[in-house]
């Protein structure tokens, strides 16, 4: 149970709140850059981010793609997250899961990343 303070924090900022502890261990080099997850109620967007120059270096979305499951969606997400990062000669990164827990979209679009051969 959650004490009386913690009650009336969002969610949502616990997130944040998770994120930033995260964000302050995990950074992302040129040689292997940071791919970062949102995820939405209905969407999802990855990008694959240099923090050494602040450059975002490829990004997706579920917006672009076409398929109707949500489930769909998310695997053809990390399958083109990865070949752009192949196109860019980038073979391993750092997964950065911007506090959310590593369990339903985000462990399917990781595990999709990596059968889209990125190494993390």
């Amino acid at each position: 149970m959650r004490s009386t303070i913690m009650k009336n924090i969002s969610r949502n900022k616990l997130r944040i709140h998770r994120k930033a502890r995260i964000s302050a261990k995990i950074r992302g080099t040129a040689s292997r850059p940071r791919l970062s997850v949102f995820r939405s109620l209905k969407n999802m967007s990855v990008q694959v981010i240099d923090d050494e120059s602040g450059k975002t270096l490829v990004s997706a979305g579920t917006k672009e793609l076409k398929s109707k499951k949500q489930e769909d969606k998310i695997k053809e997400l990390g399958k083109l997250v990865a070949k752009k990062c192949s196109d860019k000669k980038i073979t391993s990164i750092v997964f950065d899961r911007s506090g959310y827990k590593y369990h339903g979209r985000v462990k399917a679009l990781a595990e999709s990343i990596r059968e889209g051969g990125l190494k993390f």
